[in-house]
This record gives structure tokens, sequence and C-alpha cells, in this order.
């Protein structure tokens, strides 16, 4: 892993100086580049039928004083990073990323794909980069950063020559990892019921409509004594093993990350600190996803109180080490991994309307966090009119599927992943391509509450069906009758 030296705040002084281009396509010399390792895609004849996987690790921390998403930074309590994996076999590459940050949306997301993809000789297509969602983290949205620019507002909430730094360095760390790729004999695969950690966000009453949010920190008592609700419970693991034992390790599972935010201390709070605590005790790499999360979060058991952040990621990390101890080997080589991926045109909120927007981003009046909210909503709406797609992808390992989806998806999809294909080990990585805001499920948007809400969602109650479509087809599952909303509570009960 790239670190700063110690005392010192990461990247100090480096960027100071250097032009800032906000830029809506790859350079000409990237694209150059992309070009020759592009006709060294082809597997080499000397590894047919062979399965190798390389990781990779930076440093994926700002400056003091950089954007956090909600404030500026003031220290950094433990550095965030940016991981990853590059899968080789008898078809082209495939790199899997996950980033401590809130979320990389827009052109921001393609560009650091195409900045991957340009790195292991591949195409955009086989390539995600998904975050954990942290909310002492930054944002990553070179559209909306465009926008906020033209009104000279950019600065506030974006570090833009600092996202810069981390994408060109993750490609050159993805080119270092292919170069020392290791074979794979197997795979082992587990789960484990997380006790205690994750809770529906969305409190009903007995008339179906959300009364209130239970947060991922809530201090009454009341809302706390609230049923659990709709949740995936189950922590998963694949580990890729070698001829000397475990290589690599994913984990998967669904919740909003946040023990207690706002501190102006940037962290990986206690997802990512039990992704680092496992990967120190087994000494093996370890990438971590957020699974579909959006309307979970650790509520029920949490007030907010500062111990509880480390209570939290033992928690995660008991149940990642039980899921390491209960895993089973299946044999696996390069004819048994297959990659799919399509493209969805999601339908866009009623709600988003061009003018009134831009008028938004333009009210110096207005407070930031208003004008950042108008310049996501606008950088979305103009990108899908003007013909841009969302991407889903399948990474297939034997009899077991990982979906990745885009932007603050509800468990349900999570859920209907599985009854989709109850035969099968499905697996979810959600936090992709964020532009979307949340994502509920259809019968979500009617009881009203935050995540569905005008400021939350900037998608459609249509989208369900788009993305149910997209899973069917990348499960191979096209005449499936599962709907996320069959997975929605309808019914609730107040607090006593």
């Amino acid at each position: 892993p790239t670190r700063s030296p110690k005392g010192q705040p990461p990247f100090s002084g480096r960027l100071r100086g250097r032009l800032v281009v906000f830029n809506e396509g790859v350079g000409t010399l990237m694209s150059l580049r992309f070009l020759l390792l592009a006709l060294l895609v082809v597997p080499s004849p000397l590894f047919a039928g062979e399965l190798r996987i390389g990781t990779f690790e930076i440093d994926a921390t700002p400056e003091v004083g950089s954007p956090l998403a909600y404030d500026p930074m003031k220290e950094a309590t433990e550095p965030l990073s940016c991981k990853g994996i590059v899968i080789l076999g008898d078809e082209a590459p495939v790199v899997l990323c996950a980033v401590d940050w809130l979320g990389i949306a827009n052109q921001a997301n393609e560009t650091f794909c195409e900045s991957l993809a340009q790195a292991v000789g591949t195409s955009v297509d086989r390539v995600v980069v998904h975050t954990l969602h942290q909310h002492d983290a930054p944002r990553c949205d070179l559209t909306s950063a465009k926008i906020l620019d033209e009104v000279g507002h950019a600065s506030v909430h974006f570090d833009v020559p600092f996202i810069q730094d981390v994408i060109q360095r993750a490609g050159q760390a993805a080119e270092a990892a292919k170069a020392s790729v290791v074979s794979v004999t197997s795979i082992s695969v587990g789960q484990a019921h997380v006790h205690d950690v994750a809770s529906n966000r969305r409190m009903l009453g007995p008339d179906g409509r959300v009364h209130t949010t239970r947060y991922t920190a809530c201090k009454d008592p009341k809302i706390r004594a609230l049923p659990t609700g709709v949740i995936d419970p189950y922590l998963r693991t694949i580990v890729f093993n070698g001829n000397t034992g475990p290589i690599a390790a994913l984990t998967f599972y669904a919740t909003h990350p946040q023990s207690y935010y706002r501190t102006g201390g940037a962290n990986p709070d206690f997802p990512g600190m039990a992704r680092n605590s496992r990967q120190t005790q087994t000494g093996v790499f370890h990438l971590h996803f957020n699974g579909a999360g959006g309307n979970i979060g650790a509520g029920k058991f949490n007030d907010g109180a500062r111990e509880n952040r480390q209570i939290l990621a033992d928690k995660v990390s008991a149940a990642m080490r039980k899921a390491w101890d209960a895993r089973q080997e299946q044999a696996i080589a390069a004819a048994d991994v297959a990659w799919a991926a399509t493209k969805v045109s999601l339908p866009v909120a009623e709600h988003l309307i061009e003018g009134s927007l831009v008028k938004l981003v333009a009210d110096s009046s207005a407070q930031p966090a208003i004008r950042l909210n108008a310049a996501k909503k606008l950088a979305f709406l103009r990108r899908m009119n003007a013909g841009k797609q969302v991407p889903v992808s399948r990474l297939k390992l034997g009899d077991n599927y990982i979906l990745f989806m885009p932007g603050e998806l509800f468990v349900e999809y999570q859920l209907a992943s599985q009854a989709m294909k109850p035969d099968s080990n499905v697996l979810m990585a959600a936090y992709g391509e964020y532009a979307t805001g949340y994502i509920g499920t259809r019968t979500a948007y009617p009881q009203g509450g935050y995540e569905v809400s005008e400021r939350a969602s900037y998608v459609s109650p249509d989208a369900e069906a788009v993305l149910l479509a997209a899973m069917r087809q990348l499960l191979g599952v096209p005449k499936s009758r599962v709907l996320a909303s069959d997975f929605t509570d309808t019914r609730g009960e107040l607090p006593n």
C-alpha cells in the first residue's frame, strides 16, 4: 500500500499549481495507451485454461483541508483505501475495485473505469468501481464539479486534483498487479450471520406509510425498539486460493456504514475497520463490498456513542471470521469464470426539471448543500437525456454469481436476486455508479420517507422494472417472476 510519511498529510504539496481540467472524454495520450494495451488482451497460450489474480491497494486519503462529503477534513483518524483485484483467465482481464469514499458518480466513474481498463489492457465494461459509502470521506463526481465550477462553487465540495491523482495511481497499481498475478487453484465460499448490526431504516405505521427514518445512529430508544425490519442478515465471502494457501478474500454485506460522522476526521468506519482487521489477522488481501444497503443501517443497535464504532466493527469482523472458518472449497478453472455486462437507461424522476436546477446551482444565496444537490441532479438529468446509460455487471465463478449494481440500492433487490436463482450462491455489490441517488422499489415510493424523497432519489419508481430485467438477463433467468417489491414491508407499528 502507498502511504504518506508518518506525521505528514497525504500528498502534501504534490498537486499545487496543477492545471485542473474538467474533461468529459479520455485524453489523446491515454487513448493511444489504451489502443496499445488492447493489442495485449489476447491471453497467452502459456496460461491457457489457468485462472490467475493480482491485487492492488493505494492510499485514498485526502489532505487536511480538502472537502469530505459534508465538512472540510481536519484529520485522518484512519487511512482511506482504494483496493482491487485483477482477474486473468481465458478471456480479457476483469478488474474489481472498491474505494473508501461516499460515492463515485457520472464522468468520474467512467474515468476511473477507463483508467483501470487501460492499465490492464481490457475493455471498460469489464471493470467495476464501487464505494463503501463512508460519510467522513470524499465525494467523487467530476460532472457535478464541472457544473459547480461554472459558478465558482466546485472547490467547496470537490478536490478535483486529488480525485485525478487517485484515479491515476489506481491505474498504475492495477498495472503492477497484472504484472504480478499468481495462479488460483480453487475458491472457497462461506457465509455467516451478522448479529445486531443491520436494521431497516424505514419505520412504517399501521397504514403502511413511513412515519420516521431510523438513521444509522438513532438516539430515540422507542425507535430503536421497533422491529429490525427487512434486511439481509448474512455476510458472504469468496476466497481465492493458490498453491500456498489463500490469496485474496472478497466479502459482501449490506448496510450503511456509519457509526457516527461529520467529525472532520476521515475514516473507513466500521466495515472498513473490520476489513482491515481481518487482513491484518489473516495476512490475506481483503476486498470488501457494500451490498444493497440503501435502506439499511445500524440504527436499532447504535445510539451514536463513539465507542460503538469499534463495537460494530468487531461484530462485522466476527462474522467475517465465521464465514472464513465455514468456507467450503470448490474447484475452479479459467473456463469456470465468465463476465457479463449490460447497460440500462434508468427513468429519471419527474421532479428533475433542468431550468429549476440551473437556477438553484447559480443561486449564491442558497446553502452549499442545496446547490450541490441541484448540481448532482442536473448532472444525472443531462447525462440521461444525452443517452448515457448505467452499467450493471455480473461475475460468474462456477456456480457463484456476483452482481455489481448502481446507486443506493434497496436491500429488496439483493433478496430478489437470491430468490431468482435459489440453487446458486448469489452475492451483490451496490454503490457502483452513484449518480442515481437512492433506488427504491416500486412499492416503496408511495410509502414516503427520506430515501424515496425528491431530495434523495433521482429515478422514478419504474427503475425497479428496468433493473430487474437486467438482473434476470445476467443471472440467466429470463422467465423469473420475482420482484424486488415482493420483499418490501407494507405494514408496521408505531412506537409505544
